[in-house]
């Protein structure tokens, strides 16, 4: 025998690497050369294989554990029931019978490499041309059937691992649960195809999910593997082509946790406390400890879980949690239980289903009683099965979610015989010599092209990467307003998103969508700041001062003329005021001017009502009405002030407003000076000076104002009066208070440019007065006149500081306004007051005094210069 053994060692060097490899592996481990014991065998004319997972994942390096009724048995009874169907059916493959060979994958992917070897042990040639038995005849060795194409895997891992194997002996493979997004390659997984969809659209599904819901915001956590891993890689990366969502923390539970993994996962997800929702990629052990770790946080209610079809309406990774999976939205295959299999199931005894091995496991674990078999001793803590148990009367059942699946896929290699044989046999009843052996790719090209309807009533067709269309129900679990807790459907998927926002409900029996977004929109008038590296999350700045949003992102000053609106969105129009008749500001300084037209009126009256008495006389009566003129205008000033600017007022403020002050002052010049000229003259010579007669007088102060008018005239030409709106002047830091302010064009230095001149003729007019102190009090107005204009200085002295010092407040315009009128107004009185009230007073109280003083004589001629001159010069005065 060693040299049989060499030579076929010898033959498999010759042959493909992969293949090769493959034969030695199957040569080294004598258990595929025969009937596998773990098996399922169902005779046929065309085998297909099948792997499901009968057993979970074993412990501590065992490679199986403990059934998984639903997930295993379940579907697996799902492909027999299948193949029973299409064998009785008349019009499926007539004449042909569908055989398999059913292996356990025990839910993990390298003991399923290991099991499907058995798949293509019929694929590889054996050379025994120098094996001989003792009697010298060539060995009689069992040729093992021929699968022609798989049902299966389950997990994506497995498919992954299987679909590398299959490819190299051109075995289709169609899974009824595999959706990890890597199996679309077309060009690695040629041979695979599957009738759910991929977790790329599920992934999508799930994005239009969390974009519904109006979340920008969210975790993902997934359980290491193809799977998991997969599934939020698909929907990362549809996030970001998409846009809008962004990934808070993106976490992965380890295959073997450790203890305290989960909650470590739950402190890290709390670190972004804003990302309520999270995407849940996992299996249905991991989901229920990480619903668990919430649980002991005290985080009931916080996290918004999105779960993919592994979690779907599965009640095993929710039990005793409830509270914490409550308004938890899951996504699941659009499935509808089949009937039919249902009737089958609960149908299948001990005595009708000796076909499948691992039935009468199931049958102890259902019932939880334990068989008898022989050589084994009974287990006292249990009840022994009577074998009279029934499935659903006995038990609970509730269909596996993925049996429709699996009986479509059944159906679809099927179909793709079908067509196959009418193509390749026609009109020949049974397999024909073309399709024995079956090549594989060509029965990959029927598969890809079936269109039929499935069990559950909708299409089951492959796009060219071998994946079914997106079909997917939409769940959410709610415990309030329903008669029992649980699942229940809210809406669907099918390229689209249809969901009914109303029906949901979340923790406690919400029914308002909650958040899950880092930051929450701005409010009107407010931008958004980035913050760099998270397009999802921002800071609210508000547009402040005079700035209106222009966009999300930035802000932008309004017009000078406008004023941003409360909501800051847009400009309006600044309100335009002036100065009211009926506001403080003008209600004093009128109330003033009036008493002072008033008096100066009652002045006039009375001047020239006593017009030819010795006071008026003595007083200069042509300079008098002049300067009472000017008093006048100083006083009517005041209500150009205040009037509504216009073209009209404007020009006549430019005109009075210094005009005024120049008569008045141009007459107390002229006045003051004669009576320095007259005395200084009269200590020099008995000579009287010139132009001291009264229409010299006239003339000198004609002349002193026709400088303020020339002035005037010649801003009139360079500069035409308007009016204009000023938007500078009210701007305060609220743009609520801002205010334009119709007034004319003169500007604080204009004004002053205007009573410049006045203000000239006032400080000569107060030198010459200080100069004219020791002239007789008896027979001169030079100290009157000096005393007034002591005063007027005083009063314009304390005008400066406040006119200028209230240039940047808010109502400069009214305090400017009401500051210069009520100084007009006071220099106005105090010239009035001090100039002609006490002669009115003896004019109208005392008559007596009104009278021609006796004029004394001097000669001149015996009398000394310096005793002559104040004769002269109060003859002088008083003529």
């Amino acid at each position: 025998m060693r040299s049989c053994y060499e030579g076929r060692t010898r033959r498999i060097h010759r042959e493909p690497s992969g293949k090769a490899f493959l034969k030695n592996l199957l040569l080294l481990n004598p258990s595929h050369q025969h009937f596998h014991p773990h098996s399922i065998k169902i005779p046929g004319d065309i085998t297909l294989g099948g792997l499901f997972p009968i057993h979970a994942r074993g412990p501590h390096g065992l490679p199986c554990g403990e059934l998984k009724k639903e997930k295993g048995i379940h579907r697996m009874e799902a492909m027999l029931y299948a193949l029973d169907q299409i064998n009785s059916d008349a019009e499926l493959l007539p004449n042909i019978t569908l055989g398999a060979r059913i292996l356990d994958t025990c839910s993990r992917d390298t003991y399923a490499l290991e099991q499907s070897l058995t798949f293509v042990q019929a694929l590889i040639q054996k050379d025994t041309s120098d094996i001989r038995c003792s009697n010298g005849e060539p060995p009689l060795i069992r040729k093992p059937e021929r699968v022609v194409g798989v049902i299966g895997a389950s997990a994506s891992s497995v498919s992954i691992m299987v679909a590398n194997i299959l490819r190299l002996f051109e075995i289709p493979q169609v899974s009824y649960a595999s959706t990890a997004p890597e199996l679309s390659d077309n060009n690695r997984y040629d041979f695979f195809s599957r009738v759910v969809p991929p977790d790329s659209y599920q992934a999508q599904a799930m994005l239009d999910i969390v974009r519904a819901l109006g979340w920008n915001y969210v975790s993902t956590l997934a359980s290491e593997g193809n799977y998991g891993e997969s599934g939020v890689e698909a929907f990362m990366q549809i996030s970001r082509e998409a846009g809008g969502v962004c990934i808070a923390q993106s976490v992965k539970i380890p295959r073997e946790p450790t203890a305290g993994e989960f909650d470590k996962i739950i402190r890290r997800l709390m670190e972004t406390s804003n990302a309520r929702g999270v995407i849940i990629f996992a299996n249905e052990d991991d989901i229920k400890r990480v619903l668990e770790a919430a649980k002991r946080a005290n985080l009931t209610g916080h996290f918004l879980f999105v779960g993919s079809d592994s979690w779907g309406a599965k009640s095993s990774p929710i039990t005793e949690l409830e509270d914490v999976a409550e308004g938890a939205v899951t996504i699941l295959p659009k499935r509808t239980s089949i009937d039919g299999f249902d009737q089958y199931f609960v149908s299948r005894s001990l005595e009708n289903n000796r076909r499948n091995i691992w039935f009468a496991e199931f049958w102890e674990d259902d019932f939880r009683c334990k068989l008898t078999r022989p050589g084994i001793k009974p287990d006292p803590d249990k009840k022994k099965c009577t074998g009279d148990e029934r499935i659903g009367r006995d038990s609970t059942y509730e269909q596996e979610g993925k049996v429709q699946f699996v009986i479509d896929a059944v159906y679809a290699v099927a179909h793709a015989l079908h067509n196959m044989h009418q193509d390749l046999c026609p009109g020949i009843p049974g397999v024909c010599s073309s399709m024995d052996p079956l090549e594989g790719r060509s029965l990959l090209d029927y598969i890809r092209a079936v269109h039929f309807n499935g069990s559950a009533g909708t299409s089951v067709l492959f796009n060219e990467n071998g994946d079914a269309p997106g079909r997917y129900d939409i769940f959410q679990f709610q415990m309030t307003n329903h008669s029992h807790p649980g699942y229940h459907v809210i809406g669907q998927w099918t390229n689209n998103l249809r969901l009914n926002l109303e029906e949901m409900q979340w923790s406690g029996g919400d029914r308002s969508v909650p958040d899950s977004i880092c930051s929450f929109p701005c409010k009107p008038g407010e931008r958004k700041k980035m913050v760099k590296g998270v397009p999802c999350c921002w800071h609210c700045e508000l547009c402040d001062g005079y700035q209106y949003q222009v966009d999300e992102f930035n802000c932008e000053t309004c017009p000078s003329d406008m004023r941003p609106a409360p909501n800051r969105t847009t400009c309006r129009p600044t309100p335009i005021i002036k100065l009211e008749w009926n506001s403080p500001w003008a209600l004093v300084p009128a109330s003033l001017a009036m008493l002072g037209i008033l008096a100066t009126s009652a002045v006039v009256v009375t001047f020239i009502r006593f017009n030819d008495t010795p006071i008026v006389r003595a007083s200069g009566r042509e300079l008098s009405y002049v300067l009472l003129t000017g008093i006048f205008l100083i006083y009517l000033i005041t209500f150009l002030m205040i009037a509504e600017p216009g073209v009209v007022v404007c020009a006549f403020r430019r005109l009075l407003l210094g005009l005024g002050m120049a008569i008045t002052y141009s007459a107390m010049l002229t006045k003051t000076n004669r009576i320095y000229r007259i005395f200084e003259q009269g200590k020099r010579s008995v000579t009287p000076p010139k132009f001291i007669s009264p229409t010299s007088q006239l003339a000198i102060t004609f002349i002193l104002i026709s400088v303020q008018v020339l002035g005037v005239f010649v801003w009139f030409a360079v500069v035409p009066p308007h009016t204009i709106i000023d938007y500078e002047e009210q701007r305060p830091p609220n743009p609520d208070f801002a205010r334009g302010i119709l007034k004319c064009d003169m500007s604080d230095l204009s004004i002053i440019c205007c009573l410049s001149y006045s203000i000239v003729l006032m400080v000569t007019c107060t030198v010459y007065a200080v100069k004219s102190r020791g002239v007789p009090e008896t027979f001169n107005e030079a100290k009157p006149i000096g005393f007034t204009m002591y005063t007027t200085c005083i009063v314009w002295l304390a005008f400066v500081p406040i006119f200028f010092g209230t240039a940047q407040s808010t109502e400069k315009m009214f305090i400017q306004t009401a500051t210069l009128t009520v100084s007009m107004s006071l220099s106005a009185s105090v010239s009035l007051g001090m100039l002609y009230l006490p002669k009115v007073y003896i004019i109208v109280f005392h008559p007596e005094q009104n009278v021609q003083k006796r004029k004394r004589s001097f000669k001149v001629t015996t009398t000394p210069a310096g005793v002559a001159a104040p004769s002269m010069a109060a003859s002088a005065i008083s003529g």
